[in-house]
């Protein structure tokens, strides 16, 4: 395919922008590759500069569950913004938009909109923090919060009591509060309980996590997050900016019947513009300025072009729940046409529209599982895939998004594609 476009304007960007992005994993620095830069997306499909047209998979990390440019999102947006684009100021659109969140996911019972994933995430640690009158939080290797500088850790040497920086620039007293356990390992958790008593503000995680790739919760696990923070007085925070309103209309907390204390969304919430929100019960939201004394603002907040468009995606959503039945159907097929192409060689994770090939056989249930994946492996299938028509996260460790847009001649395709590589 052709690339020489993308690669002129990779090298001017590289001269006025870090790594020639505005987020690292689109420089492909995992696959080797030149990034395409994207002119235009429409459906199921995205075109680069080049002029290569391909079937997308990463539907924008998430946001994309309806595909690109859905006409009635595309005219709500467009009606908006006639209306103006911003007004720093209170509108109908925001108070419709949360009592629908609160419908859709009622442990949302009271919700603050702001402008990313990122911010929903350090805004509801915050009030987890000030609900509760203490500091420490426990996050799980493996799980991604977004960019504040207390999430950026990993384990160090003594993997349940400490935590050091994962990025240049976060001081070691900002992360000293969090500490890590392993997902799916009851005992790292218990173990943390233990050892800071009436310490721990809140657990957080990705009921879901796909920033590893796709890993599954085991049974019970979610239920033993539940019941720990319900005894020991933490409250237990959904990281729900990828699963919300994807795994269905109430998010993972209604798939797996666990109702977390608060919950963060984004993507999809957004319907494809800068939108998140956090909320919760009300006693706990009622912490959240100007009622209470956790304080947090934001001049776009509630910006009135990004609530159009989420309000009607979700409309769209909640008016066509059969979405959800087609999208599972769509990733089961890739799924199941991964697991018998690559037998032995691959491990796929799905459950709804998120997917994971990791290569590496013997199933993916965990961080180290996940870390242990053959990443070269990965880059050529990622070439050969882009190299014949299919857009995939330039990483093992993303998801592969399907969308409503997706169609059957698509998804045939895909595993045709997939099969050819795969079979090898």
């Amino acid at each position: 395919m052709k690339e020489k476009r993308s690669g002129e304007l990779f090298e001017r960007a590289k001269l006025h922008i870090p790594g020639g992005v505005n987020s690292p994993v689109r420089a492909y620095g995992a696959v080797g590759r030149i990034p395409r830069f994207i002119e235009s997306a429409k459906g199921a499909r995205i075109t680069d500069v080049d002029g290569n047209e391909y079937i997308d998979y990463v539907c924008s990390w998430g946001p994309g569950i309806l595909g690109s440019a859905h006409p009635e999102v595309v005219g709500a947006v467009q009606k908006a913004c006639e209306d103006g684009l911003t007004y720093g100021a209170p509108t109908e659109k925001e108070v419709e938009l949360a009592e629908l969140i609160s419908e859709l996911m009622p442990s949302m019972e009271v919700s603050r909109l702001v402008n990313s994933g990122t911010e929903a995430v350090m805004s509801a640690i915050r009030t987890a923090r000030g609900y509760t009158g203490r500091d420490k939080i426990i996050k799980f290797r493996g799980c991604y919060h977004g960019h504040s500088d207390g999430l950026l850790v990993k384990a160090g040497s003594a993997a349940l009591t400490t935590s050091v920086p994962d990025s240049a620039g976060v001081p070691e007293a900002d992360t000293v509060n969090t500490l890590i356990a392993e997902f799916n390992d009851e005992v790292s958790v218990a173990e943390l309980f233990l050892a800071n008593p009436g310490n721990i503000a809140a657990v957080i995680v990705e009921p879901v996590p796909a920033n590893m790739g796709v890993v599954l919760p085991k049974w019970p696990f979610l239920t033993f997050l539940r019941d720990i923070t319900n005894q020991n007085g933490a409250l237990l925070i959904f990281d729900e900016v990828i699963t919300g309103f994807r795994l269905g209309l109430g998010g993972a907390q209604e798939y797996y019947k666990i109702q977390p204390d608060l919950t963060t969304l984004g993507k999809i919430v957004g319907g494809g513009m800068p939108l998140g929100a956090y909320g919760g019960r009300r006693e706990i939201m009622n912490m959240v300025s100007p009622v209470g004394p956790v304080y947090q603002a934001g001049t776009l907040s509630g910006n009135p072009v990004a609530v159009t468009a989420g309000l009607t995606t979700l409309r769209i959503l909640k008016r066509d729940p059969a979405i959800y039945t087609r999208l599972e159907e769509k990733a089961r097929i890739l799924a199941d046409a991964a697991r018998e192409a690559g037998e032995g060689d691959v491990s796929v994770n799905q459950l709804g529209s998120l997917m994971s090939i990791f290569f590496r056989g013997g199933g993916v249930n965990d961080y180290e599982h996940a870390v242990g994946s053959d990443t070269d492996a990965y880059a050529a299938y990622f070439g050969y895939m882009l190299d014949h028509g299919i857009y995939l996260a330039p990483s093992q460790f993303e998801a592969m998004f399907v969308s409503d847009a997706h169609t059957e001649e698509d998804i045939m395709k895909t595993c045709e594609v997939m099969r050819g590589y795969l079979q090898m």
